[in-house]
């Protein structure tokens, strides 16, 4: 039962403070007179006035509330290292103990483990959610049995009581980790890209240690090479891409004697191979209205760095005219396709014949540059089906097929052969799925082709004619395009076509571009889920060969979501280097980074929450110091010494009921008041 005084004034506080006033003024006068009773009127003004502030006692019944204390356990990984599962699991039972026993406490245990996604140990985030769960007024105290290692450190709470850190681990442990300090997305094939690396030593280091260390660098999965590297200073690691697409570098270091963990002495970068230019040669011949799509198809591209050589006066044409009128300088024939011709990326015949323009020395160095990696595209016209044919050159040994002799003048609808539809080349080419009718327009004239016997034909054209054949030719790759029409799809005829589309693909492909490779395996990471493709011309079952960070083996059959395309998925995967393989096919592919970030730094310190700690009046101990005594301190009270750690109890309660009673009765008031005045009365009349 708790009472006190509360008042419930009878008038408003203004009109009570004027009465107020103006009684002190008459009683003030009467004193001056002199008056023998003023004292027994001023104390008859005073009884009114606290009549009228409505003096009442206020009776509550409460019912005390259990102070709350919170216990947070971190359970993260780093918390599995060393000795500390052992001192987590003796310090908790001793502190549920010690806190159970103390009156009118309660515990609240909260565990917490890695966050998904490598957050790491989201240590604070496990008190705000706790704290959320609570009445404020009931919270006693907090104890964060941590190693002092949290990412979310900058959403603390503003705890309301004190706040200790007991400090997991001993004073001898160290450890040593491998950082990347900048690595770039995307690197120019070729060129030199530098990694900036750095290997440090944090916690107690043993003295007698070797300054040096072994750096083992790894791409894409294959043998290591060994460099030895020293320790605490930067590294700068130059590089050059080995090939386009994504490559996957690996770096390790040897696991040193009595450090804490291996985990964090690896590191992965994933740096995407891009070309700088596609270097281009575009060779005309008679001009022709698709002439100048293919220069402005290529000169719209502002990748591409375009070289058209176009014969507009060939040495059979006599009609007098000087040559020194013709030109100002002579045209480097020799130096481009001699000299320069390994420059280029790709080159493209458009309508070329044989018109003494290019000796045969020319055309077979052309022909070397193909087998030695080039790439060349015939778009062939009617010259392609006559005796002035490029196929009647020292070309010939790098054409995958021999024109007929026969120029076919009709419309026809270019379509997808079933090859086609799983080449990367033409796979749903404008939307087309297999199956469908092509929406396109039609073409009105194609160069008769031999199917040859190594070329892939990939479109077809009259009555199923090779239209589009593509074919590897020792280390670099052609195409041969059996028509001269393709430039009706630009210019809308019959509703046009995808024929920027087709040649963007076309000159990819033949740039060895990873994503256009008929026979590819490539990997994407999804969060924790890792979504495996295979990219195939050949049909049936497939089944993936996968090799986890920690070496286990397993094998996940593929499934065929589109023509060509076989798809697996990974669930739950840990983080780290895979290697994958499908039949003649291998790929690496890191999910996460190669250290989770919990094991980017695991030495137990409490710099990070100490702004947290003394904000709260809490303190930090080791547990290798032994567990501390636990004491309740007032609030606002230094909470923490030497060897022991407050709690402040917050005598919370619930009011149950509330009474209220007048500090006297009215008719004990009216006898008080006119007693006072009766005798102020008599006092001042026997004067």
């Amino acid at each position: 039962m708790i009472r006190d005084l509360a008042f419930s004034p009878l008038l408003p506080w203004p009109v009570l403070a004027v009465l107020a006033a103006l009684a002190v003024l008459l009683i003030a006068f009467a004193a001056f007179r002199g008056l023998s009773g003023w004292v027994f009127r001023a104390l008859a003004a005073l009884g009114i006035l606290a009549f009228l502030f409505g003096p009442s006692l206020r009776e509550e019944q409460r019912d005390p509330l259990s102070d709350i204390v919170f216990l947070v356990v971190d359970e993260s990984a780093s918390e599995a290292l060393s000795s500390r599962p052992e001192q987590i699991a003796d310090a908790r039972a001793t502190l549920e103990a010690r806190l159970s026993a103390l009156p009118n406490t309660e515990l609240r245990v909260i565990t917490l483990g890695d966050a998904p996604d490598n957050r790491g140990t989201l240590l604070m985030t496990a008190l705000t959610e706790a704290m959320a769960d609570e009445p404020r007024g009931r919270l006693a105290g907090a104890f964060l049995l941590s190693d002092g290692q949290l990412h979310d450190v900058d959403i603390a709470p503003d705890f309301p009581a004190p706040v200790h850190l007991l400090l997991t681990g001993e004073p001898e442990d160290w450890d040593r980790r491998l950082v990347i300090e900048s690595a770039p997305s995307f690197a120019i094939l070729d060129e030199e890209v530098t990694l900036k690396l750095r290997i440090e030593d944090q916690g107690n280091r043993p003295a007698g240690l070797p300054e040096l260390t072994d750096l083992m660098i790894s791409i894409d999965g294959e043998a290591p090479e060994r460099f030895t590297v020293p320790i605490g200073r930067p590294l700068d690691v130059p590089l050059k891409l080995a090939h386009g697409g994504m490559n996957v570098i690996q770096f390790t270091l040897p696991e040193a004697p009595g450090e804490l963990t291996p985990r964090n002495n690896s590191a992965m970068v994933q740096i995407n191979g891009v070309r700088d230019r596609l270097r281009v040669l575009l060779v005309s011949g008679e001009p022709h209205n698709g002439e100048r799509t293919w220069r402005n198809l290529l000169k719209s591209d502002p990748s591409v760095d375009l070289v058209h050589f176009t014969i507009l006066r060939p040495p059979s044409k006599q009609d007098g005219v000087p040559v020194t009128e013709l030109s100002l300088i002579a045209f480097p024939t020799r130096e481009l396709f001699m000299e320069k011709v390994d420059d280029f990326d790709l080159i493209i015949f458009d309508r070329y014949k044989l018109r003494g323009i290019l000796p045969a020395s020319y055309l077979d160095n052309i022909a070397r540059y193909v087998e030695d990696g080039g790439a060349v595209l015939f778009a062939a016209g009617p010259d392609f089906a006559t005796a002035d044919s490029l196929y009647r050159s020292p070309l010939a040994r790098v054409i995958p097929t021999a024109p007929t002799g026969r120029v076919i003048e009709e419309p026809f609808l270019p379509r997808l052969t079933d090859l086609g539809a799983r080449h990367p080349v033409t796979e749903g080419l404008g939307g087309l799925r297999t199956g469908d009718d092509p929406t396109w327009g039609r073409w009105f004239r194609q160069v008769e082709l031999d199917p040859g016997e190594t070329g892939e034909t990939v479109m077809s054209g009259v009555d199923g004619r090779p239209l589009l054949v593509l074919d590897r030719v020792g280390e670099g790759r052609v195409a041969v395009l059996g028509s001269d029409h393709a430039w009706l799809w630009t210019r809308g005829v019959e509703g046009g076509g995808p024929q920027l589309e087709l040649l963007r693909r076309l000159a990819h492909w033949m740039m060895k571009e990873p994503d256009l490779e008929e026979e590819a395996l490539t990997a994407t990471a999804e969060g924790n889920t890792l979504i495996i493709t295979r990219r195939s011309l050949s049909e049936g079952a497939r089944s993936v060969t996968i090799e986890t960070p920690d070496g286990s083996v397993v094998e996940i059959p593929m499934e065929e979501i589109a023509p060509g395309r076989f798809m697996a998925e990974l669930t739950e995967g840990d983080m780290g280097l895979y290697r994958l393989r499908e039949g003649d096919q291998s790929a690496v592919m890191v999910l996460g980074p190669a250290a989770p970030r919990e094991f980017e730094e695991t030495i137990a310190t409490g710099d990070k929450l100490a702004p947290v700690i003394k904000a709260s009046g809490g303190g930090t101990f080791a547990l290798s110091d032994g567990l501390p005594t636990i004491r309740t301190v007032p609030e606002g009270r230094v909470a923490h010494g030497r060897d022991w750690m407050g709690i402040t109890p917050r005598e919370a309660y619930v009011t149950q009921s509330t009474r209220l009673m007048p500090v006297l009765p009215g008719w004990v008031w009216l006898l008080l008041l006119a007693g006072l005045s009766v005798v102020a009365w008599l006092r001042e009349g026997r004067r």
